[in-house]
């Protein structure tokens, strides 16, 4: 098994998958959390200029969905059949389209209740919502995403929409079997345990 440092602000978006899919498969790694303050003077020792970034043996691999899907290969939760992958790959692009469009409002200067405003107007019904309808829809007659297996887009899933849940339950009110998938992954006892020791941080 290699050697994995995962470096990261110390906070879950973009690293927690990693996060979340060595945990699932038992993989040790170093868990290197830069605090803001120090993230000029750490940026100048790293191979790339933006993080999160995994180290394999000292070797640099950036881009977060690149490093997912590697250590999903690793701890197999990737499909073996290579449409299936795909499909795979392709919910994990929509959702991370899909939350970095809400971080970019989560993150702007605007006032909270232009925030709110933007997320109930915009970004709700012509970004998220249509997403959670077909999975809402798929998820009604599967066990899992891609059918009796666990892959990695259930972590997928319950990682995104479980923080989406955690402050907005009542939207999920029209989505029973995408809730009750979420909740399904998080009781996972290796994620569950993860989530029970991991830093409480904002996001």
């Amino acid at each position: 098994m290699p050697e994995y440092k995962l470096i990261y602000f110390n906070a879950m978006g973009r690293a927690e998958m990693v996060r979340w899919l060595f945990a699932y498969g038992g993989v040790a790694y170093t868990d290197e959390r830069i605090e803001r303050e120090d993230w000029p003077e750490k940026k100048k020792s790293l191979p790339f200029p933006k993080v999160p970034l995994l180290m394999v043996d000292g070797k640099p691999l950036p881009q977060s969905l690149a490093m997912a899907r590697y250590a999903a290969k690793e701890v197999g939760l990737v499909p073996e059949d290579n449409l299936q992958a795909a499909y795979c790959d392709a919910l994990a692009d929509t959702i991370s389209e899909m939350m970095g469009a809400m971080y970019q409002i989560m993150m702007s200067d605007k006032d909270e209740e232009e925030k709110r405003r933007q997320f109930k107007e915009e970004f709700y019904p012509n970004v998220m919502e249509p997403v959670m309808t077909r999975l809402e829809k798929r998820l009604s007659d599967k066990e899992w995403f891609i059918g009796d297996k666990i892959s990695w887009s259930d972590l997928m899933i319950s990682l995104a929409f479980g923080n989406v849940k955690a402050k907005k339950p009542e939207i999920f009110q029209k989505f029973p079997t995408l809730s009750a998938h979420v909740d399904k992954v998080r009781e996972l006892p290796k994620i569950k345990e993860w989530i029970s020791k991991r830093p409480v941080t904002a996001f």
